[in-house]
């Protein structure tokens, strides 16, 4: 299959992109970069991939590896900003043309047939891989888990509101929760041992601070690195359990943004 032809039943038609970086990545798909990585039977190439999302002329769903960053990073700013842009990829940087999607999308190319997974036959080289597909959203387990986590650091405001300014991670009297207590203590072991690329991921924020992501096996964290930290856990479905700063949080969010991945 072409990524670069523009029409026929070989052409490909993007829908979306994304990128699969160490310091950004679909984190439906790993904890860390490695992991989401041998997701898709990609090795963990540091300089990272883009992933092209799109339907063939017969309107079957791929998603197309590409090593070329530098393109789909300028395809996905270029969008971000409500402009057109033509993304189409050199065959010669394709690394691999996978069936479905990993991700949710919620439109379709004009004038061919419906999204649907290729048939097997139809796979490069007559791999027989299962098509890449959502999570479910009806269930609770990693992916979602690492979801969630993603809503809260895009909606950081709105989160941040529902939360009592002056919540402290012990309240006078109390046991603090002790899948939070974990967190924070194996949070805190990154520090000793630093973990697999892209465990920690740092962006950019409001002023001075900076959005921090930690994940770690059944439980993810996210936190500006001025204010408080969320974490959700695969044993707590749906829940997300405020940290207050307190005396540990500040110290422990400034080591791990040293530590951390970030965009380039």
């Amino acid at each position: 299959m072409s990524a670069t032809e523009e029409s026929g039943e070989d052409a490909l038609y993007v829908l979306t992109a994304v990128l699969l970086t160490p310091a950004q990545f679909p984190s439906v798909l790993g904890d860390d970069y490695p992991e989401a990585c041998a997701a898709l039977g990609l090795e963990p190439y540091e300089p990272g991939y883009g992933l092209v999302l799109g339907q063939d002329g017969q309107g079957a769903r791929w998603t197309v590896v590409t090593d070329d960053v530098s393109l789909v990073a300028c395809a996905i700013a270029t969008w971000d900003c409500g402009m057109e842009y033509e993304l189409s990829l050199d065959d010669r940087t394709v690394v691999a043309s996978l069936p479905g999607w990993p991700l949710a999308v919620a439109v379709a190319a004009p004038g061919v047939p419906a999204p649907h997974d290729p048939a097997p036959d139809a796979q490069p080289g007559g791999a027989a891989r299962a098509p890449l597909a959502p999570p479910d959203s009806g269930q609770w387990g990693p992916p979602q888990r690492r979801l969630g986590a993603d809503e809260i650091a895009l909606q950081w405001a709105i989160w941040r509101e529902q939360v009592d300014g002056e919540v402290t991670f012990v309240a006078p009297g109390e046991k603090p929760h002790g899948g939070v207590r974990r967190v924070l203590e194996e949070a805190r072991g990154y520090l000793d041992k630093p973990p697999p690329l892209g465990r920690i991921r740092s962006a950019f924020a409001a002023g001075d601070a900076r959005t921090l992501r930690a994940d770690g096996p059944g439980w993810s964290m996210v936190a500006r690195t001025d204010d408080i930290a969320f974490v959700l856990l695969d044993e707590a479905p749906g829940e997300v359990l405020p940290v207050g700063r307190g005396p540990e949080l500040p110290g422990l969010l400034t080591a791990l943004d040293e530590l951390a991945v970030r965009p380039h």
